[in-house]
């Protein structure tokens, strides 16, 4: 390794560790910067832009601010919320199945931001520390982003696999079960070996004392607004036609062979109108759209991806053959390696989508992977989970959300960066998703 490579990963990794510490937004401004560096202090040619991803969150988060501003997302959370209260004492189950479904359904892990306080208030009414069904729920948030059929990161790898002769509503089965298992078995395992007791957490105990613990205060009583249930609908038709659509053009399924609209054109017009709908039937005031909490966490995304992303690929393309001997080497005789990658690749790069596209054209063109010869393709199919590492560095969003709104105290961050409350279930959730990811493609 010469000198100018060494550079080059100290101002990768810099940029990253700028990020991180700026937060929020100012990950994407770092990744910008670094990618100016790269370029003109050390010789390596700017990446591609990653346009699909950031049109496709774009026009996504376009369509769940329009929901959210007729109440349909108010909505949402009264169901979640009856369905925690059903049966508290089985919160850590309950929590991650309520996040994994929100995320399922609107494609971005954002959602989980509604449900914090009141799996916080529910589990306080337990005597449960909130760490434990908090950490799990964020996790499967993330997870279930390798799931959702109108997630970018979905959207990408489903194209890349289906010339592969993996049709998309496969890839969509083996990626949601695989998923839904791999938090529920981290559920169960976290239940297990957690200290539980809240009445035992010394932080709880002295926040407790000094009156900084607010009180229990019960389910919501808030009015829904008139056409939240309408919102609702709309979205949801929205997200079937998603689906059957890009099931439809998919190669293995053959229904529509002559395929004028793409999958990426069919998802962003289809959740435009979907905007439209709702604006037109749900009578909302477009003006407020722009104010709404989803539209500045989704403009934040995209920035971030354009950033990070950028960064990322500008180095990866600078060192692809260096990447594709290590994974013709490596990964072809341990398949299991790839979720590695990928793990420490979204660790760095921040989104699954990010991830996604930027690993995986090293990996087939390393592994000589082609319609002709799609044999190896199954690893991506099996490790694809591991792109969801947003939560080893302790500065993602819901997991700094679910931080600040658990006033026991019981959900915090380590002095060591890594030893904080979402690390252990994010790890565990992952390998039981890539583990059952490749025993379902074993079966498949």
């Amino acid at each position: 390794m010469d000198i100018m490579v060494i550079l080059q990963i100290i101002v990768l990794l810099g940029a990253i560790f700028l990020g991180v510490r700026l937060g929020g937004i100012g990950i994407g401004y770092a990744g910008g910067a670094g990618v100016l560096v790269l370029g003109l202090f050390l010789g390596m040619k700017p990446g591609n832009i990653p346009w699909d991803v950031i049109l496709i969150i774009a026009s996504v988060i376009s369509a769940i601010s329009a929901m959210q501003l007729a109440g349909g997302l108010d909505y949402l959370v009264k169901i979640a919320e009856r369905i925690l209260r059903s049966n508290p004492k089985h919160i850590n189950y309950l929590a991650p199945i309520v996040t994994y479904m929100l995320t399922i359904f609107a494609g971005t892990g954002h959602t989980a931001f509604s449900m914090i306080p009141v799996i916080v208030e529910v589990a306080k009414e337990q005597k449960i520390r909130p760490c434990v069904p908090l950490s799990i729920a964020v996790v499967s948030s993330q997870i279930a982003i390798t799931a959702s059929p109108v997630s970018a990161a979905v959207i990408y790898m489903s194209g890349v696999l289906e010339p592969l002769g993996w049709s998309y509503p496969a890839l969509l089965g083996i990626w949601i079960v695989t998923t839904f298992a791999g938090c529920m078995l981290t559920a169960f395992v976290m239940s297990l070996i957690s200290n539980m007791d809240l009445d035992s957490d010394p932080v709880y105990k002295d926040r407790l004392a000094k009156g900084l613990v607010k009180a229990v205060t019960g389910a919501s009583t808030s009015e829904l607004k008139p056409y939240a249930k309408r919102s609702v609908g709309i979205f949801l038709v929205g997200v079937l036609a998603v689906v059957l659509y890009a099931s439809a053009i998919s190669p293995a399924v053959g229904l529509i062979k002559n395929v004028i609209v793409g999958r990426d054109a069919a998802i962003m017009s289809l959740m435009l109108l979907v905007g439209m709908l709702i604006t037109v039937f749900c009578k909302i005031e477009l003006g407020k759209i722009a104010d709404s909490s989803v539209f500045k966490s989704g403009m934040v995304a995209i920035v971030c991806v354009l950033g990070v992303a950028w960064l990322g690929d500008t180095f990866v393309s600078g060192h692809a053959n260096e990447i594709k001997e290590f994974a013709a080497g490596t990964v072809s005789n341990y398949p299991a390696l790839l979720a590695v990658v990928f793990f420490f690749a979204a660790m760095l790069l921040y989104s699954q989508a990010a991830t996604a596209k930027a690993i995986t054209p090293a990996v087939v063109a390393a592994l000589g992977i082609t319609s002709a010869n799609p044999g190896d393709s199954y690893m991506l199919v099996a490790t694809f989970a591991a792109v969801s590492a947003l939560f080893v560095l302790p500065t993602y969003p819901t997991l700094l959300g679910a931080v600040q709104m658990d006033d026991t105290g019981s959900t915090r961050i380590g002095k060591w960066v890594f030893n904080h409350a979402f690390f252990l279930p994010g790890l565990i959730a992952i390998v039981f998703s890539v583990a059952l990811g490749f025993l379902a493609c074993a079966l498949f």
